[in-house]
C-alpha cells in the first residue's frame, strides 16, 4: 500500500495502473522512467529547482567511480543495523546512488522493505528512477513531504536541506533518522588548490529539536583523483561551483591530478 499523499488535498494516494489517484480524484501520472511528480508550483521558488543537469551528471559520474564508497558502506551498515522492518525514505535522494545502494544491501541480506526517494529536482528523480525500478521515487520538497504521518521507520538525509517538523511528522515513534554532513576538512586540499584563502567547514552543534543523537561516526580518508575530468566532476557537484570566479576556474582547469581529503560525519538520531 502506498504511503504517498495527495499534495493538493492531503488524502492518501492509491496506485491505479499508471497513475496515483486520491479519493477526490486528483490524479498524478507516473512518467515513463518510473517516477511521479508531486511537486506543486506553490511549494517551489522562482529559480531552478534543485541541482541542475550538469551537477547531477557530474555527481553520477564521480560517485560511480566509488570515491565515496566508505560513506556508502557506512550508511548501508547503519541502515541495516537500525532497520526492524517497514518503510525507508531517502529525503533529498538526488540521482539515487545511495538510495539504490541501500536497496541492494537489504536485498542481498534478504530483508524485505519499502523504499521511497524524494527530491525537488525532476532531473535527479528521473535519473534515480531509471537506476532502480524497485524504489518508489517522487518529485517533492522536503518542506512539504507528500507522505502519511508516522509512516516511515527510517529517514535518510544526505547533504540535503533539513526540515525537522516534516521529518518528525512522517517518522514513526522511535523511528530513526540517519544524516550525513561534511566535516571540517572535507575537500581541504581541493580548496587549497583553487582558492587564495580557503576555509575549513564549520560543523554545527549536533543537537536537533525532537531528536536524540544515538551515534556519530567520522569517515575520513584521502582520495587520489588521476584526471582533470574527475576533479571537475567533484567540483561541479559541490556548492563551490557557482561561487567561483574566472581565476579560480583557471586554476581548477590546470589540475591534472589531485589528492584530497574526504571527511564526513554520519549521525544517527532517534525520534524522541
Amino acid at each position: 500500500m502506498s504511503i504517498l499523499t495527495c499534495p493538493v488535498c492531503g488524502k492518501q494516494l492509491k496506485l491505479m495502473e499508471k497513475s496515483y489517484i486520491c479519493e477526490k480524484n486528483h490524479c498524478f501520472d507516473i512518467a515513463k522512467s518510473g517516477y511521479v511528480n508531486l511537486l506543486l508550483s506553490k511549494h517551489t521558488g522562482k529559480t531552478v529547482h534543485g541541482d541542475n543537469k550538469l551537477m547531477l551528471q557530474a555527481r553520477r559520474d564521480f560517485l560511480e567511480r566509488d570515491y565515496y564508497a566508505p560513506l556508502k558502506d557506512a550508511l548501508c551498515d547503519a541502515v541495516k543495523r537500525n532497520f526492524n522492518g517497514g518503510v525507508i525514505l531517502d529525503a533529498g535522494c538526488g540521482e539515487g546512488y545511495y538510495t539504490a545502494a541501500i536497496c541492494d544491501e537489504l536485498q542481498t541480506a534478504g530483508v524485505s522493505t519499502e523504499i521511497y526517494g524524494i527530491d525537488v529536482s525532476k532531473i535527479a528523480v528521473e535519473m534515480a528512477a531509471k537506476r532502480k525500478k524497485e524504489i518508489a521515487f517522487a518529485t517533492a520538497s522536503v518542506f512539504h513531504i507528500p507522505i502519511e504521518n508516522k509512516s516511515c521507520n527510517i529517514i535518510v538525509t544526505l547533504f540535503a536541506p533539513y526540515c525537522g517538523e516534516e521529518f518528525k511528522r512522517i517518522l514513526s515513534e522511535n523511528g530513526v533518522m540517519i544524516m550525513a554532513i561534511p566535516s571540517e576538512e572535507h575537500l581541504w586540499e581541493l580548496k587549497q588548490a583553487v582558492y587564495d584563502t580557503p576555509y575549513k567547514n564549520e560543523v554545527r552543534p549536533y543537537e536537533l529539536d525532537g531528536f536524540r543523537l544515538l551515534q556519530k561516526k567520522r569517515i575520513r580518508r584521502k582520495i587520489s583523483l588521476e584526471s582533470n575530468e574527475d576533479i571537475q566532476s567533484l567540483f561541479s557537484m559541490t556548492p563551490y561551483y557557482y561561487r567561483t570566479g574566472k581565476e579560480q576556474r583557471e586554476r581548477l582547469n590546470a589540475l591534472e591530478k589531485l589528492e584530497t581529503t574526504t571527511d564526513f560525519e554520519l549521525l544517527i538520531y532517534i525520534n524522541d
